[in-house]
């Protein structure tokens, strides 16, 4: 499976072609789902253009993915940095009313178990978000409810060129299979596409978008979302 992951907290500093107003991240998902992807990783955006979690927003930017890309799962981020306090991220997904597929917990934050509990009670599945080089996957593995979630996102956050890979091979190592559960792995900016075709040789599910990277394999930048998708594609079936 492979995943766009259209934003991320990249603002149109990062790239003019970031989807910030729920119409442009729901016409970035389009676009991908009109070349096969069936999944997506938004966040949602406040009038600044940050990263948000109020039911408000999250209603406005699902509700908007959806009528554009129905056939497309739809999750959204529940980074610290939307909300720095975990009770008060565990309050806000109480008070969601329009509810994605799923939501990104990063385990390597306080209050992870406690988000993550949230969306299990809400009925919204848990990307759990582990993180290379924290405590995340060693806090994941021990906690009781690991072989709920929807899946493990595995993050490669070594964005080197020529060392992403064997860090991603590292925390797989790490994470085992005794969790149960299907992995995504991915990397960012100089990591990712390395990272990639490392998932796809060993076939796991993957993402790509702006919010990894802003270039193409060969180091140009991206015009969209959906170039880097195509690219992807292209990479993923030539494995």
């Amino acid at each position: 499976m492979l995943q766009v992951c259209p934003n991320g907290a990249r603002t149109r500093t990062d790239h003019l072609g970031v989807p910030i107003a729920p119409e442009e991240v729901a016409a970035a998902v389009r676009a991908a789902s009109e070349v096969g992807v069936r999944d997506a990783h938004i966040h949602c955006k406040d009038d600044a253009g940050g990263d948000t979690i109020d039911p408000g927003r999250v209603a406005a930017t699902v509700t908007a993915v959806r009528a554009a890309a129905p056939a497309v799962a739809v999750g959204v981020t529940t980074g610290a940095w939307t909300a720095p306090d975990p009770g008060e991220r565990a309050a806000l997904v109480r008070s969601w009313t329009v509810l994605p597929d799923h939501a990104s917990v990063n385990f390597h934050e306080d209050g992870a178990e406690l988000v993550a509990e949230t969306l299990l009670d809400r009925g919204v599945g848990v990307e759990a978000g582990v993180f290379s080089g924290t405590v995340a996957t060693e806090r994941f593995l021990a906690w009781p409810h690991a072989g709920r979630v929807l899946r493990v996102l595995a993050e490669v956050t070594d964005t080197g060129a020529e060392t992403a890979k064997e860090t991603a091979k590292e925390l797989l190592h790490a994470l085992g299979t005794g969790h149960g559960r299907p992995i995504l792995l991915h990397g960012e900016e100089d990591g990712a596409w390395p990272v990639l075709r490392l998932a796809a040789r060993r076939g796991l599910d993957t993402r790509i978008g702006l919010e990894d990277t802003l270039a193409l394999p060969d180091g140009a930048t991206a015009a969209d979302n959906s170039a880097l998708v195509q690219t992807a594609q292209t990479l993923i079936a030539s494995v």
